[in-house]
């Protein structure tokens, strides 16, 4: 179904040069002006306000569980209209081992506290159409011009501390900030005991036992170093 196809090359669209090789890409270059570019935030470019986060299911769900996920959403927020694009339909059987319960907690997380829609598409073909129907729609309806936003924003002080708490074991973005609301600093996190990190909303007697495992443990030298 070419039928989303019909201005050709004077829709103009950036991709960033890792998406490239996706099959996604690859349509796109073939029906408008695809322009590489190395972008710092977002996998497309679709007009001065709307920028586009492509991935597949299996991507969307590994990026929940390393914590891509939510840094690459707050970046986009420098856009007026960004969008997530979520190609395929099956993020509960992706081969992940993550808790469908997780998987729901981030996608209500995008709607509600991010406000950013997300866009589902079954096959690359249907990526490329949607991508290039807004495109079309901001820069021909619209009058929008295409144009390469500022860099990725420096981290807050905050976003650090966040990143920092968020790589205790079992603590996602959500519970890191929960952490430290409670706490107020890493540095008391770090010292608290197990019933005290049991007072904070999602910290169960499980994950607390992990997290002060990982913090009292003894580092172990490689016996690959010398």
């Amino acid at each position: 179904m070419q039928t989303a196809f019909k201005d050709g090359k004077s829709i103009v669209i950036y991709a960033d040069h890792r998406e490239l090789s996706s099959k996604a890409a690859m349509i796109l270059k073939k029906h408008c002006d695809l322009r590489e570019q190395q972008l710092d935030v977002a996998d497309y470019l679709l007009s001065d306000r709307v920028a586009c986060e492509r991935k597949t299911a299996k991507d969307f769900v590994a990026s929940i569980m390393d914590q891509r996920l939510f840094s690459q959403l707050s970046n986009m927020k420098q856009f007026p209209s960004p969008v997530l694009l979520i190609e395929g339909e099956e993020v509960f059987d992706t081969g992940i081992n993550m808790h469908p319960n997780a998987i729901r907690g981030a996608l209500a997380s995008i709607i509600v506290d991010y406000s950013m829609p997300i866009i589902w598409t079954k096959t690359p073909l249907e990526s490329a159409q949607m991508l290039y129907t807004i495109a079309k729609r901001e820069q021909m309806q619209e009058k929008r011009s295409v144009a390469i936003r500022g860099k990725r924003p420096a981290k807050s002080t905050n976003q650090e501390q966040e990143f920092l708490v968020s790589g205790l074991p079992g603590v996602s973005t959500i519970k890191g900030k929960n952490l430290l609301k409670h706490f107020l600093t890493p540095e008391k996190i770090f010292a608290a005991n197990e019933k005290q990190l049991q007072q904070v909303e999602g910290i169960g007697e499980g994950m607390a036992k992990r997290i002060r495992r990982l913090l009292s443990k003894k580092y172990e030298k490689s016996i690959l170093e010398d």
